[in-house]
């Protein structure tokens, strides 16, 4: 997607999108700081990193499902393991298949452009779906395929704790709150999942393609970055 292209499509979400981020200038420690001698050892970042690892093997080895047989490669997510929000997507297409990362391409780069209009990078936020292998001609997953998927995610949600949980697309509001309302009910209001808000955008894809719902996705942001700072106090 062109530069032109890509900002005529967020002029008319009413995105100002070269708005700058401010920056947040990284606390430095103190000369007079001692730490402890008997301090208690930090083994929880440690922890975490092994539980990181075991899991990103875990999913690059399985074959829980038949799209094990068609995948050129897993795609277990990318970004801050520690983020304060969280991007849940359907499933990997063929771009993100050959690559093994989520959300390239014209969607993905409109997802980047969305996240910067919020003030955050990729860097910054974690991105992963629900299914982490593609499903054959870009189909819709099969429900055997996300079950086989779903301790994965729950485990990325535990590992992370997000603030918040953006649910992109139908399939992934669907699954994530486990109903059949369309997205349509689903949009403009903040759910739960164990204990963390979620709030259900438009698909990039989708928006590439209806340029009338831009404005209600740009909304859909500004309930997201509403319910954090809420949340944050």
């Amino acid at each position: 997607m062109d530069n032109k292209r890509r900002l005529h499509y967020l002029e008319a979400m009413g995105i100002d999108v070269w708005l700058p981020r401010a920056s947040v200038p990284s606390r430095q420690p103190l000369s007079s700081e001692v730490v402890p001698n008997d301090a208690e050892p930090e083994t929880t970042t440690e922890s975490t990193t092994d539980k990181w690892v075991a899991l990103q093997t875990e999913v690059a080895k399985c074959t829980k499902c038949t799209l094990c047989k068609t995948r050129t490669q897993t795609v277990f997510g990318a970004g801050n393991k520690q983020a304060g929000w969280m991007l849940v997507g359907e499933a990997p297409g063929q771009h993100e298949d050959e690559q093994g990362q989520p959300f390239v391409g014209n969607a993905g780069l409109l997802l980047t452009e969305m996240l910067r209009a919020m003030g955050l990078t990729r860097e910054e936020v974690f991105i992963t779906n629900i299914v982490k292998c593609r499903p054959p001609n870009n189909r819709d997953p099969h429900a055997d395929e996300i079950e086989s998927c779903n301790d994965y995610l729950q485990r990325q949600q535990k590992l992370i704790q997000p603030k918040i949980i953006l649910a992109i697309g139908r399939i992934a509001a669907q699954t994530l709150l486990k109903t059949d309302e369309p997205l349509a009910s689903l949009r403009g209001k903040v759910h739960t999942l164990n204990n963390t808000p979620v709030v259900v955008i438009y698909h990039p894809a989708y928006l590439l393609r209806s340029l009338s719902e831009k404005r209600k996705a740009w909304l859909d942001l500004k309930l997201a970055m509403q319910t954090v700072k809420d949340s944050e106090g």
